[in-house]
């Protein structure tokens, strides 16, 4: 039986866990997918040599970027973002368990990319051309370079002063006008925190204006609430989460 897993810390509540094994129970496949609480990404390569039937991991905090330290090939995408979410291990055939060293291959992928380009185009039109990132962490790296492939310039927003980054306080009234999206990669306004919004001055939004949330949970946060208030589309992360996902089974099965 394949296996699959996470690695992470701390891990706490799995979206991944609870995906896959639903989705191995729902469509007959022979895998089980475990969680691996590390504390170090090297020590993936222990997990590894420890369970001969794992095939797959998915990656996430805080080893998408030290991770990738340790992986024989990147695909061209995650080396530009910056970060791998996913890995593929590669075994020579009539490996077993008592297989002594490295003799397996690991290939990195970021699927955060596919599942945020998937969620958001169909919420673009060609009045979108700039986006504020709200967040300068690797998820908005990837939404960075997904911004980017889908023609749209970026712009970070962090909470101290960058070069070539806005601070929330730079954002006024006026020009939040020059940016039709605004993504929020921050953790502000997730659960139990749900009283809390980025710094914006939303009673500048319209109609015009796409607000997309990573955070899932709630579903429906204050920093969208405040958008759709004023006409604006919204969406939160949980399509963004399932379409990564999937993306992470098809990278495995390639």
């Amino acid at each position: 039986m394949k296996e699959y897993g996470l690695i992470g810390h701390p891990l706490g509540h799995s979206f991944s866990k609870k995906f896959f094994t639903d989705k191995f129970l729902r469509e007959g496949i022979d895998a089980a997918y475990t969680n691996f609480d590390i504390t170090d990404a090297r020590m993936l390569l222990d997990i590894i040599q420890e369970h001969p039937d794992l095939v797959g991991v998915n990656c996430t905090i805080p080893h998408k970027e030290s991770v990738m330290r340790i992986l024989d090939d990147i695909s061209q995408e995650a080396q530009e973002i910056g970060a791998v979410n996913v890995i593929k291990i590669l075994r020579p055939k009539g490996h077993s368990a008592s297989t002594s060293g490295r003799d397996f291959k690991l290939i990195g992928f970021n699927s955060d990319i596919i599942g945020f380009k998937q969620s958001i185009a169909p919420l673009l039109n060609a009045s979108h051309r700039n986006a504020l990132i709200l967040g300068t962490g690797g998820a908005a790296k990837a939404v960075a370079v997904g911004l980017r492939q889908l023609g749209l310039a970026h712009t970070y927003v962090s909470r101290r002063p960058k070069e070539g980054q806005l601070t929330y306080e730079d954002i006024n009234a006026e020009r939040i006008h020059d940016f039709q999206v605004i993504v929020n990669c921050t953790p502000v306004g997730m659960f139990p925190h749900t009283d809390e919004a980025p710094q914006l001055p939303y009673d500048s939004l319209t109609p015009q204006h796409v607000l997309f949330d990573l955070v899932y949970n709630p579903e429906e946060t204050l920093f969208l609430k405040k958008g759709k208030a004023h006409g604006a589309t919204t969406q939160n992360g949980m399509e963004m989460l399932r379409l990564q996902a999937l993306a992470a089974w098809e990278l495995w099965g390639k």
